[in-house]
């Protein structure tokens, strides 16, 4: 294997606080490693020290000669005034220079140059690497080009920063929860194409089904050491648990050694001899290393719901638009007591607008939200919660409570809750600026929790989440005595969490479905194998029509050869092929655009026919429509086999 990046005795602190010592590990090609740690003890600090944004107090870092190096930020940053096509294709490459005129020809009305461009995207070999970057682009949904960087979402940023980092095909790439702000279908397309790419990889994430199924190797910051693992997620948790117990074991018996030593050194004489002399040095070490212990450090989430009634909302024919994008259209749902449902949908569809109506964010266009008396929401928003800065973490939380009611008449204090949360005496009397992404979510957590609500709303909770705290909030969501609704694109959180999942399709199409995400994909998989199987028998028997007609138009063919060569021509003098017209490639481009989304609505329509819910009116129209479908996909598909071979 060729060593890509070796690290060697690296060491970082911030004042006082020590986040890793001497650490050594390295990669190389073909390796896909993750970066597992407690929020706050260096994840996003040491991808900082390898890009060289960050500085190190002590070590070594050596990248392999001429390395390229890609790297994904938590958190990027681009200039207001770039545009996002020349954000998605910011690089050294000269081939996605190259690309990235061409597009910027064909956007404006200025094709002067265009020839010349043409010219060299042929000179580079460009067209297929143009292919895949729109591939890229289309599915990670970055389709106005010409908008300027300022005007993007946080979520859209994240987005076109992935999508640079992919199209510049670095040997290395090192991602910072890649998988913030994706839906779940560009979750699964995301994990799938780094499988399949030859890129090594160095990647930050809590998405433990994208851990378990696209890593290889497991290195883990714990205490301030590190630790590897050569395996993917589920065998890293195997051989954790069992360096674990092994310490503890290891503990236990320097814990026995301890109190004999005491014991000698309480009963040792003042005039002591020179050989007892090196059993007291010893004794010092013995102490440390007895008084160390590692274990699952768990944010205890021990806060009880308040009383909730029968009646909890009746969504009364809701509807919803903005513009021409629907996002409710006459809507009903009455939620039952002690529900979890799940909300999944691509981005854009209305999902975080679903919740806003709920809460009384988002005034609905018609219908309205019938609210049970007994309800007490806890929002914990995608957003975050706007903190003071300057505030230091154990006043944000004094500011809501100074006491925390657990029911049953107990009650702690503020200072012992937030230990619940995993923040040390130390921490909580830290400024707020101090603190990092992840421990900013858990405290935002942490005051939503602490008004005892009986109806969480949960709207991409996972976000910046360490995999500890991910865990026990699934715990206690389980056992939750109350409601929830929890928007999220983390699979395993949802397929532990929810008993049933809305889907929103888009264009206020919802369906709801008894079950966990997978149930959901195994259910979605089997219906698209039902559709492919009888596309597939269409285009059998579709086939056999084919073969008819090709038989006619050889015999014609041989027919007209034979006529040649009886009047002395020949069909062998073709010319040569020539290249396409700026024309021809546009209808070219848009033929590679319309035959999918053609192809999805065929399958989304033969879905809807086996489904046995559609009216006959809806069943005639669904019908016709499908007739059409076919047709238009044979017309477009000739078209595109006519011009790909020109």
């Amino acid at each position: 294997m060729i060593s890509y990046l070796q690290i060697e005795h690296l060491t970082k602190s911030f004042g006082d606080l020590l986040l890793f010592e001497d650490i050594s590990f390295g990669i190389s090609d073909n390796q896909r490693v993750a970066l597992i740690a407690k929020n706050g003890t260096g994840k996003t600090t040491l991808l900082n020290i390898i890009a060289g944004n960050e500085d190190y107090d002590s070590g070594t870092i050596s990248f392999r000669r001429d390395l390229r190096v890609g790297y994904l930020e938590q958190s990027p940053d681009f200039p207001k005034n770039l545009s996002v096509i020349d954000a998605c294709l910011q690089t050294d490459n000269e081939v996605v220079r190259t690309i990235a005129e061409y597009e910027h020809c064909m956007l404006s009305d200025d094709h002067s140059k265009l020839d010349d461009i043409i010219n060299r995207m042929d000179l580079h070999k460009a067209w297929d690497y143009e292919t895949r970057i729109k591939q890229i682009l289309g599915k990670l949904k970055i389709t106005n080009f010409e908008q300027k960087i300022g005007e993007l979402s946080g979520g859209q940023l994240k987005r076109v920063a992935l999508a640079n980092v992919l199209i510049s095909e670095p040997d290395l790439l090192i991602l910072d929860e890649p998988t913030n702000h994706l839906d779940l279908e560009m979750v699964e397309w995301l994990e799938e194409f780094l499988k399949r790419s030859s890129m090594s990889l160095l990647m930050v994430t809590h998405d433990r089904y994208f851990l378990d199924r696209v890593c290889t190797n497991i290195i883990e910051i714990d205490h301030q050491g590190l630790y590897q693992y050569s395996g993917n997620y589920s065998y890293y948790l195997e051989k954790r648990q069992e360096r674990i117990e092994n310490f503890n074991a290891e503990t236990e018996r320097t814990i026995n050694i301890y109190k004999t030593e005491l014991d000698w050194m309480r009963h040792q004489p003042q005039a002591r001899a020179t050989k007892a002399k090196s059993r007291i040095d010893r004794f010092a070490e013995i102490e440390e290393r007895a008084k160390q212990r590692r274990n699952n450090d768990k944010v205890q989430l021990d806060v009880k719901a308040s009383y909730l009634g029968s009646k909890i909302f009746e969504a009364k024919y809701i509807s919803k638009s903005y513009g021409d994008l629907k996002i409710l259209d006459n809507y009903y749902y009455n939620f039952a007591r002690y529900e979890k449902m799940g909300i999944v949908g691509k981005n854009g569809t209305g999902k975080s607008t679903y919740l806003k109506m709920l809460l009384g964010e988002v005034k609905p266009d018609s219908g309205s939200f019938d609210i049970g008396e007994t309800v007490v929401f806890g929002y914990y928003s995608q957003d975050g919660l706007a903190f003071d800065e300057q505030m230091k973490v154990i006043d944000v939380v004094r500011d809501i409570a100074e006491e925390v009611h657990l029911g049953n008449g107990k009650k702690m204090s503020a200072s012992q809750f937030l230990l619940h949360f995993l923040f040390t005496p130390e921490t909580q009397y830290n400024y707020v600026y101090k603190l990092s992404g992840g421990e900013k979510r858990r405290l935002h957590l942490c005051t939503v929790l602490m008004r005892n609500p009986n109806f969480l709303v949960l709207d991409e909770p996972t976000n910046d989440l360490d995999i500890v705290t991910l865990n026990i909030l699934e715990d206690y969501l389980q056992s939750f005595k109350g409601c929830v609704i929890v928007v999220s694109h983390d699979r395993y959180f949802m397929d532990k969490v929810v008993d049933h999942l809305l889907v929103f399709n888009g264009n206020a199409e919802l369906k709801d479905f008894p079950g966990n995400y997978t149930d959901y994909r195994e259910f979605e998989d089997e219906t698209q194998q039902t559709a492919d199987n009888r596309r597939q028998k269409k285009d059998d028997g579709r086939q056999t029509t084919d073969d008819r007609q090709r038989t006619t138009v050889e015999t014609r063919r041989t027919s007209s050869e034979k006529n040649n060569a009886k009047h002395g021509t020949s069909s062998d003098n073709e010319s040569p092929k020539r290249k396409l017209t700026y024309k021809e490639q546009k209808e070219f481009e848009s033929l590679e655009l319309e035959i999918p989304e053609l192809e999805k609505e065929k399958a989304d329509i033969e879905n809807r026919l086996a489904s046995g819910t559609l009216t006959t009116d809806e069943i005639m129209f669904a019908s016709k429509r499908h007739a059409e479908l076919n047709e238009l996909i044979d017309e477009k598909t000739m078209r595109w086999l006519e011009l790909s071979e020109i």
